[in-house]
């Protein structure tokens, strides 16, 4: 396989040989961020920790752990990945404008793991018969999977020296965006699974668990290999895609058609037991934007009617309702659940146009094209298909040469190419969706989703997807097509680390219930 040679070429090349994993608390340096209210943090950090013993891009494969002065052994961990573009991203430091400064602010101890990426490469230093390489050779050290594998051995190492490190191990918080919001969603789904286990020995990671207690991912760019069907199935009807180029049309109709058998065969459920299907999807799809534009609309947002949404004329009495008669906290609806109107205060002031009743999909979806135009069909592997180079993803999915290949059956079938073995295993490791609800991978318990309202970087179904596949699988989802956000991440802070407080508490009230059980049990 293609990533247990390149473990073999780290080891024959000679590269940075750790003889052991190393962190020593005496050597923090004391520094001081000041944070955008003008407040500041104290904190201790350590820096250049690596994380693997076979250090095969020493640029890459170490970490970074920032430590507060609040922070004590029970403080929790943000794990915080800088991973864009499936490239390569090197261990920072915190920032006071994202979520890495926030949770030092508020006490938490902050990880910021480097990675390799598609991009990142080595040149030998040395003639290796046996591997086939030679002095000069450049050997590309990121591909699929091993970004993943990297994040994997850094939880590894911040479990194996929890006793060392400042911050509770057992409650490890991912977060990401975009593609590193797919790196926050892989460590929460894979946690301990044995496809990845011989992959992380060969690196020399940790003995030690790598799953997590909660994952923040923001627009994460998941289920590469199922994205450019659902794609094409959302934005087909688009006046962009229809007046658009032939071939990519034909190559559009052709995707579209495979939608509605992948999302039969996922069998979701919304939260009432409706089975979702291509026939009620986009109906789904319009609820779930109603509900975040009408979370937006209370907190004072102006909603035109031009794309696309019909308010009420009359409405109740009364200051607007939370959450447009919503009855739970704004964003904290359930995934398709039920929601009922709240009966109106007597004696209040009308207020016209307070509710959203409808949105006309195909007038909405032709505004988000229009904010950014669309991918290419197919937007994700487009080696060789119409005649079309290759995508960032397409480079993910290539070896150490620096190949870039097909990873779907519908591209490798267009541009005449054969999927390997090794291509679909690395597929396979890089969607979650593979490994929620196998009973060999320790999912994480709480996820916070969040997919802006007019992304178009991937298309709506699939973090839908994402969301409703772990809530029928029993675990707690916050989900939102966050109003009027593009591709982004680290925003609305507040209601992300409330959200994580919120966690907390109920990670500890089932703790302590359970113990009392126990004692009662016991006695």
């Amino acid at each position: 396989m293609i990533v247990l040679t390149l473990a073999c070429f780290a080891c024959a090349w000679g590269k940075t040989a750790e003889k052991k994993l190393q962190f020593d608390a005496t050597k923090g340096e004391p520094r001081t961020m000041t944070m955008l209210d003008g407040s500041t943090v104290n904190y201790m950090a350590y820096e250049r920790l690596y994380y693997v013993t076979n250090v095969e891009d020493s640029m890459y494969q170490y970490l970074n752990v920032y430590v507060p002065e609040t922070a004590g052994s029970k403080s929790p961990i943000l794990l915080r990945t800088y991973v864009g573009g499936y490239m390569a991203s090197r261990a920072g430091g915190p920032q006071a404008g994202d979520a890495s400064g926030r949770a030092l602010k508020e006490g938490m101890v902050v990880v910021i793991p480097g990675t390799r990426g598609r991009n990142s490469s080595v040149i030998i230093t040395k003639n290796d018969k046996k591997a086939g390489l030679k002095k000069g050779d450049k050997v590309y050290t990121g591909r699929a999977p091993n970004a993943i594998l990297d994040l994997k051995a850094a939880i590894r190492y911040i479990r194996y020296f929890d006793d060392e490190i400042l911050g509770d191990a057992e409650r490890i918080i991912t977060d990401g965006t975009s593609a590193g919001g797919a790196m926050s969603s892989l460590m929460g789904a894979t946690g301990n699974h044995p496809d990845y286990e011989p992959l992380l020995q060969a690196m020399g990671a940790a003995p030690a668990r790598d799953d997590v207690f909660a994952s923040v991912c923001y627009c994460p760019i998941i289920d590469l290999d199922h994205a450019d069907m659902a794609y094409e199935w959302l934005y087909n009807g688009t006046d962009s895609r229809q007046n658009g180029d032939l071939d990519v049309l034909a190559v559009s109709n052709e995707l579209k058609a495979q939608f509605p058998a992948y999302i039969e065969s996922l069998n979701l459920r919304t939260t009432d037991g409706t089975p979702l299907t291509a026939d009620n999807y986009l109906d789904y799809i319009k609820k779930e934007l109603i509900r975040s534009a009408q979370i937006a609309k209370n907190a004072g947002a102006e909603i035109p009617d031009s794309l696309g949404f019909t308010f009420s004329e009359e409405a109740s009495f009364g200051a607007p309702p939370i959450n447009g008669g919503v009855d739970s906290p704004a964003g904290k609806a359930p995934i398709g659940g039920q929601r009922r109107a709240m009966a109106p205060p007597a004696g209040g002031r009308k207020q016209v146009g307070d509710y959203i009743l409808d949105l006309d999909m195909a007038k909405y979806l032709n505004y988000v094209v229009s904010t950014q135009a669309l991918k290419t069909a197919p937007a994700f592997d487009t080696q060789g298909v119409a005649g079309q180079r290759g995508s960032g993803e397409n480079e993910e999915f290539g070896d150490w040469t620096g190949s870039s290949v097909n990873f779907t059956d519908y591209g490798a079938m267009k541009a005449g190419t054969t999927l390997t073995p090794d291509i679909k295993r690395n597929v396979k490791m890089m969607n979650p969706m593979n490994y929620i609800g196998d009973e060999n991978s320790s999912v994480a318990q709480y996820w916070y989703i969040r997919h802006g309202s007019r992304d178009r970087d991937t298309s709506f179904p699939v973090p839908i997807n994402l969301a409703l596949k772990l809530e029928n699988a029993g675990k707690s989802v916050d989900f939102l097509l966050a109003w009027n956000r593009p591709h982004s991440g680290d925003y609305a802070l507040d209601e992300m680390f409330k959200w994580i407080k919120d966690c907390l508490l109920m990670q500890a009230l089932k703790e302590y219930e359970g113990s009392k059980k126990a004692l009662i049990e016991k006695y």
